[in-house]
């Protein structure tokens, strides 16, 4: 009696709820079924071109491999038909009566079983027969359906479906008729039609609430966006759907810069050709085709087409996934392209993936290959790649991220910089290494809005006095980089205003201030202008943490600079936006000793230190050196100043020339 009590017993299943889950639970778009139904059609004529290219022989072997839509609108119905295998009477209830009996994996096992034997007979056929089975397996590659339930997401639009099937090999060549509601019963009789003279033809009877896809222009869009690169002609109603070629699938020595252009113009509806394109394949970790492009217009992904990136995955020829955003990380979002892969882990409805372990392995071919190909262009067009960087510089940025490839990316950063002739100019760090005079271990830059506020910058004058080169930032992500980078071939990035007194002391001057040097205060003035820097201190009170002599100043009067070197003011600027904060930062004001401005001061100091034009002009140099900084809270205060002293300095004026 134990023993009994372990008797295997099968599961049982209400076919009804199964049928009522695969047609209403498992996909999450109606549109699908057709991706479905013309994959199995699809399939169904690479299994007869397998056959016919063994050497085999099936009926009417001068009718077109093709597929056939169908739409009558007053009939409510959706034929698909195709000239492919076929199936016999015991083929069509077994296949379609039996769910998940996928015909296509018994038909890619067979092909298993039948290659495993011709090996293991050893004949003196055995090199030969290898090569057959390899080319065996190759031409069954594009066979698309593996879980045999695809077929059944018809019934998510019909409420009646009958398959109609003529085999195209066999002594058998009659047709016959398979049919079903979907909710649980079929029958399977001969039919007396003429059609199909071979293959099988569909024909679906739609609910109410799905005539959208009695609409020619509906089909046909579900056709372009899930079916478009099946390798057969699809038909509706006698119109070709699906023109355009794989191109990914094609050798990219035989394909024209016009194909490839009209390529990309189908697939991102860009009325411009692209800037270049990518097109490689690969076999091992993972096996893949892959054709990308680099667009020649820029994307706004910081705003509006933050979202709009991915590849396009494609699992044998039939889209899977539109922008996937796993197959490449963020900064190489600016590609455009597809991706198609043989060993896919699909779930069964084909619309998500199960897992994502094959999906990092080809993010990582297709950085290393989209990183040679930039590293590539740089070297032999540079020209193209400084356009490429206009373009797309801004995201591409963000490979900062990728530690794995950071020296890479590193390479291919490129800036504006101090020595060059326009905004337009374009440097990478290896150049501006190779300029840089010996003892230069940094990588100097300044952060601006614009090429002109940069060179404006009074941390720029000392810098300019010895002739180092400095990079220029316009992009509020550029510091970010840089912090991120820390170091580029054992040399550090250094902002402008970071630099402390004896930063540049071994390097030479190359050019002369604007101004004369004053001449050297005397010892007594020298005291006079400490004291003349605690009464600015006083003046502008807790606006400032101190006020002391510049070392770094040449033609400006005063500079105002983070406290004990720390962050400059674009990055300060930009983290108070972040943090909605509006007030004023506290920082250093340095002024120049020997600057007119200052030494007029000086002046004024000695003669009377509460001298109201004194504190007016005190605020002044403040006020300046604030706008420099990026900031102005109270620009009507600054314009009534201005104006005041302006009105006292033109009365001295007409005064002292007596006019």
């Amino acid at each position: 009696m134990a023993e009994a009590g372990k008797k295997p017993r099968q599961f049982r299943a209400e076919v009804r709820k199964v049928l009522h889950i695969l047609t209403n639970s498992l996909y999450t778009n109606r549109e699908i079924f057709l991706r479905e139904l013309i994959s199995n059609a699809s399939d169904a004529l690479d299994k007869l071109r397998f056959r016919i290219n063994r050497g085999e022989s099936p009926s009417l072997p001068d009718l077109p491999l093709e597929i056939r839509i169908t739409i009558d609108k007053d009939a409510k119905t959706l034929t698909i038909a195709d000239t492919g295998l076929g199936m016999t009477a015991e083929e069509l209830a077994e296949n379609l009566g039996t769910i998940a009996k996928s015909g296509s994996e018994q038909f890619l096992a067979d092909i298993a079983a039948e290659n495993a034997a011709k090996a293991k007979s050893g004949n003196g056929r055995a090199h030969e027969d290898d090569a057959e089975g390899e080319e065996a397996v190759a031409d069954a590659a594009n066979i698309i359906g593996r879980f045999g339930i695809g077929f059944y997401s018809v019934f998510m639009v019909a409420n009646k479906v009958t398959v109609t099937s003529r085999p195209a090999f066999g002594e058998d060549s009659s047709a016959h008729t398979w049919t079903s509601d979907g909710l649980g019963t079929y029958t399977v009789t001969q039919s007396e039609d003429a059609e199909p003279a071979r293959g099988t033809v569909i024909k679906a009877w739609l609910k109410d609430d799905a005539e959208e896809f009695l609409e020619k222009f509906r089909v046909e869009s579900a056709i372009r966006k899930h079916s478009a690169f099946v390798p057969f002609p699809v038909f509706v109603d006698g119109e070709q759907a699906n023109t355009q070629p794989a191109l990914w699938r094609e050798p990219k020595f035989s394909i024209t810069k016009e194909q490839y252009a009209e390529f990309y113009k189908a697939l991102t509806y860009d009325n411009a050709d692209p800037l270049d394109e990518l097109h490689f394949s690969v076999d091992a970790p993972v096996q893949f085709n892959a054709l990308f492009f680099i667009p020649a217009s820029a994307q706004d992904f910081f705003g509006s087409d933050r979202d709009f990136w991915g590849l396009d995955l494609y699992a044998r020829r039939v889209l899977i996934q539109h922008r996937n955003k796993e197959l490449i990380p963020e900064y190489l979002a600016f590609l455009k392209g597809v991706v198609d892969t043989e060993d896919l882990p699909l779930n069964i409805s084909r619309e998500t993936l199960q897992e994502n372990v094959v999906l990092r392995k080809i993010n990582q071919v297709i950085v290393k290959q989209t990183l040679s190909h930039l590293e590539k262009l740089a070297r032999n067009d540079a020209e193209k790649y400084n356009d490429f960087w206009r373009l797309h510089g801004k995201i591409f940025k963000l490979g900062y991220h990728d530690f794995a490839n950071r020296e890479r990316v590193t390479a291919l950063l490129r800036f504006n910089s101090s020595t060059q002739a326009d905004a337009e100019a374009l440097t990478s760090l290896d150049d501006y290494m190779s300029r840089a005079p010996e003892g230069q271990k940094t990588f100097w830059y300044v952060a601006a809005p614009n090429r002109e506020a940069a060179r404006l910058n009074p941390h720029m004058e000392l810098f300019r006095q010895k002739g180092i080169e400095v990079l220029y930032l316009f992009e509020p992500i550029d510091e970010f980089v840089m912090d991120g980078l820390g170091r580029y071939k054992e040399w550090e990035f250094k902002s402008v205003e970071a630099a402390a007194d004896d930063a540049l002391k071994d390097f030479a001057d190359k050019e002369k201030a604007a101004r004369e040097s004053a001449a050297p205060l005397s010892d007594e003035d020298s005291t006079s202008f400490e004291d003349l820097m605690a009464k600015m201190k006083e003046l502008l009170g807790d606006k400032v943490t101190d006020v002391r002599i510049s070392h770094r100043l040449a033609d400006s009067p005063a500079v105002l600079v983070s406290p004990d070197g720390g962050m400059s003011s674009s990055m300060e600027k930009l983290l108070k936006v972040m943090q909605k904060d509006d007030s004023l930062p506290v920082k250093v004001l340095e002024v120049n000793r020997d600057h007119p401005l200052l030494r007029s001061m000086l002046r004024m100091f000695k003669a009377d230190k509460d001298d109201k034009t004194l504190a007016e002009m005190t605020q002044g140099v403040f006020d300046a050196s604030l706008l420099l900084d990026g900031y102005l809270k109270d620009p009507q205060a600054l314009a009534a100043r201005t104006n005041k002293l302006l009105e006292e300095a033109a009365a001295w004026y007409t005064e002292v020339r007596k006019i």
